[in-house]
C-alpha cells in the first residue's frame, strides 16, 4: 500500500519546510504580471506559479475560484495547472472548501479526490458546519484514495467569531466539536505513531485560547493561511503553534506573488530557506 496522505505530508514537510504557496490570480496581480483578466491569464499565471515553486517547497494550494470565474474554459485552466503540479511532484491541496450532504458531498469528493480525475488533487478543503458526519463520505473517498481533507476548524476571519466560538452546555466550543470528532477518525484509520490524513484549517492569526482549542492526537497536518499578507511571520510560527508547529503548512499567497514573474522563483527560496531556519529544517 502507498504512503498516506499525512505521512507523505509528514516527509515532505521535513524535507522541504512548512511554506505553502498559494496560487490565487486574482484580477489585479493579472494585471501586475502583464497578463490577461480570462482562462488563459490564470494559466499562464498557475503555470508560472507552479514552475517557480517545483523543488523549492513542498505544497501548493490553488484557489479554485479565481478560476471558476472563467466558467469551463478557467475549469479547463485550472485541471491544467492541478496536473502540472502534481508531476512536478508538488503536494496539491485544492482549496475550495466544499460543503454539502450526501450523494451531492459524495460527488464533490470524488471529482476533487479521485486518481485520473480531471480534477485531481492531493488534498481537498472542506467544510464541516452542516456537520461532520454529513462528511462521512468524503472522509472514506479520500482514505480509499490515498488522499487527505483539510477540514474548516478554526478560521481567522472575523465573521466565524459567532459560530464558530460558540460553546455547547459543556463549554465545548464548535471549532474544538470538529476537531475532535475528525480527530478520532484519524485515530481509527492510523497506525500508532502516524499522521493523520484528514488535517485542519486553523488561521495562523487564531488566538487557540479563544477558540477553546488546543494541540490534538493524533498530529495531523495543519493548513495555516494568515501567514504574509494577513500579518503572521515565519518567525511567528513556533509561539503561535507551540507543541503543533511541526504540523503546520504555512500558506503564503499575495505576500509571495507580488513579487511578479520577475522575481518570483528568488522570493520564493528566500521565503522557504526563512520556513526552514524557524522550523529547524
Amino acid at each position: 500500500m502507498s504512503e498516506r496522505f499525512g505521512e507523505r505530508v509528514r516527509s515532505a514537510l521535513r524535507a522541504k519546510g512548512p511554506l505553502c504557496v498559494g496560487i490565487d490570480p486574482h484580477a489585479a496581480l493579472l494585471a501586475a504580471w502583464g497578463l490577461t483578466d480570462d482562462a488563459q491569464g490564470v494559466r499562464e499565471f498557475g503555470l508560472r506559479t507552479v514552475e517557480a515553486a517545483a523543488g523549492k517547497v513542498a505544497v501548493v494550494k490553488p484557489q479554485v475560484s479565481f478560476f471558476e470565474r472563467f466558467g469551463s474554459q478557467g475549469i479547463a485552466a485550472l485541471e491544467d495547472v492541478l496536473a502540472a503540479a502534481r508531476a512536478a511532484g508538488l503536494i496539491v491541496i485544492a482549496d475550495a472548501k466544499r460543503g454539502d450532504i450526501g450523494s451531492t458531498m459524495d460527488d464533490y469528493a470524488r471529482a476533487w479526490l479521485t486518481p485520473g480525475s480531471p480534477l485531481e488533487a492531493d488534498a481537498l478543503t472542506v467544510s464541516p458546519f452542516l456537520g461532520v458526519g454529513a462528511l462521512d463520505g468524503t472522509f472514506a473517498v479520500a482514505e480509499k484514495n490515498g488522499k487527505g481533507l483539510f477540514v474548516l476548524a478554526a478560521t481567522s476571519n472575523p465573521e466565524a467569531e459567532g459560530l464558530q466560538r460558540s460553546t455547547d452546555s459543556a463549554g465545548t466550543t464548535v471549532s474544538a466539536a470538529v476537531i475532535s470528532e475528525v480527530s478520532a477518525r484519524n485515530a481509527e484509520s492510523s497506525a500508532a505513531g502516524e499522521w493523520g490524513s484528514f488535517g485542519f484549517v486553523i488561521g495562523a492569526t487564531v488566538d487557540w485560547t479563544r477558540a477553546g482549542i488546543e494541540p490534538f492526537t493524533p498530529a495531523a497536518p495543519i493548513l495555516a493561511p494568515g501567514f504574509g499578507a494577513q500579518g503572521a511571520t515565519p518567525a511567528d510560527l513556533r509561539s503561535r503553534f507551540g507543541t503543533m508547529s511541526a504540523a503546520v503548512i504555512a500558506s503564503e499567497s499575495r505576500s509571495i506573488l507580488s513579487a511578479g514573474p520577475a522575481d518570483l522563483m528568488e522570493t520564493i527560496s528566500a521565503r522557504a530557506a526563512e520556513y526552514r531556519e524557524v522550523a529547524g529544517v
